[in-house]
């Protein structure tokens, strides 16, 4: 019934968010699972861009080792993003397109646009190679998936396609749904303004502080879906974040390239604690992730 040339997205939320994540796994794991942590930490220094990418900055002479090892998983947390077009990097693996054509009546997790691998296929495939016999610099990169798509999954419009007149073949993700915040602002698109809310800053200390003040405001008893451990079940959550959330069951308008739709005066005050939920939900969810395959 739908289809759609393939096309790349831009980044589902930006690197200091992803940093974040990282950093709340980290926090997180190192208070339940010191020996994973350890784990982890020696796979990623085999990482084959370790030198090249990471090494300056986790020598910073005022860095703790606890904070080298944080940093660390920060860096992973983003590397997906930092390669983009370079021959570690798979652009369709950070989404998928569940139909969202409300016009029609269809909101449906069993029918999506085609674009490639999607986010479901790639995090399955890394878990398999963590959890194997691999070389561990082969390990180390399929770490670095595991906890950005774990991020990526959790912002509701990298699990959405909007169908509808104005978007026929898709609105990407919100990539073509243009906004602006007010009157004032410039011309964006709701998938940058969903990526960027959170933090702007990816310096070590922005995301680390951010990640401890996110874990003190939403804690692991308040989220009950934590139960919920299979990706695809996590995308199917934000996906309907997306509807009722991003979209606002199809009230929100969409601008033009020209002049986006000013957003509604109440939406940022109303998203912005949804995407931090979403955002500690990702950082959680990955920890038990990891544990869960040094474990087994």
């Amino acid at each position: 019934m739908f289809s759609i040339a393939f096309s790349t997205p831009v980044l589902a939320w930006n690197r200091a968010t992803h940093m974040v994540t990282g950093a709340i796994a980290y926090q997180e794991m190192k208070a339940s699972s010191p020996a994973t942590v350890a784990r982890i930490v020696v796979l990623l220094r085999q990482h084959p861009e370790y030198k090249q990418r990471w090494a300056s900055k986790l020598n910073d002479a005022s860095l703790s080792e606890d904070d080298r090892d944080q940093y660390l998983f920060m860096l992973a947390a983003r590397w997906p993003d930092d390669i983009r077009g370079n021959v570690y990097d798979h652009p369709t693996w950070h989404y998928i397109n569940y139909v969202y054509a409300p016009q029609q009546g269809i909101a449906r997790t069993d029918t999506m646009l085609a674009t490639g691998e999607n986010i479901l296929e790639a995090f399955e495939q890394n878990k398999q190679i963590v959890r194997s016999n691999v070389p561990d610099s082969t390990k180390a990169i399929a770490l670095c998936w595991l906890f950005h798509l774990s991020g990526d999954v959790h912002q509701p419009l990298h699990a959405t396609a909007l169908i509808d007149n104005q978007f026929p073949a898709g609105d990407r993700g919100g990539n073509l749904f243009k906004i602006k915040v007010m009157m004032s602002s410039q011309t964006i698109n709701l998938h940058s303004f969903w990526d960027g809310m959170l933090l702007g800053d990816d310096d070590f200390q922005a995301a680390r502080n951010l990640a401890v003040l996110a874990r003190q405001t939403v804690r692991r008893e308040q989220l009950p879906q934590l139960g919920k451990t299979d990706i695809g079940s996590w995308s199917k959550e934000s996906f309907q974040l997306a509807q009722d959330n991003a979209y606002r069951s199809n009230t929100l308008a969409a601008g033009t390239d020209q002049e986006g739709a000013i957003l509604p005066p109440d939406y940022v005050a109303t998203v912005k604690p949804i995407a931090q939920r979403q955002m500690v939900l990702a950082g959680y969810r990955l920890a038990d992730e990891l544990t869960a395959d040094f474990t087994n």
